[in-house]
């Protein structure tokens, strides 16, 4: 996202005993893209790969550097649960 690199996956891998698995993807969303009826199917398709590999991994949680992203992987994928990085951060220090 906006060419920082992976910020989400450095912070949560300062948790110890932590695993991250980047999936490098389109989520299919951009912008405005995925809610607009006519283009909807359409994003669904382009984030197959994505909701594929998390539905087909061991994770419980999934999270993404952009929100928009998360929610449609959400929508979509069935295994994991969607869940905001800083969320995940509290999930891991009790707070």
């Amino acid at each position: 996202v906006q060419n920082l690199g992976l910020k989400t996956k450095e912070i949560l891998e300062l948790v110890p005993d932590t695993t991250v698995e980047v999936i490098e993807r389109c989520s299919g969303h951009d912008g405005t893209y995925a809610v607009k009826d006519e283009y909807y199917e359409i994003a669904r398709k382009i984030a197959g790969p994505v909701v594929r590999k998390v539905d087909n991994s061991d994770a419980e949680h999934f999270t993404s550097d952009c929100p928009m992203a998360a929610k449609m992987i959400a929508s979509l994928a069935v295994s994991a649960k969607g869940t905001h990085p800083i969320q995940l951060l509290r999930y891991a220090y009790g707070i």
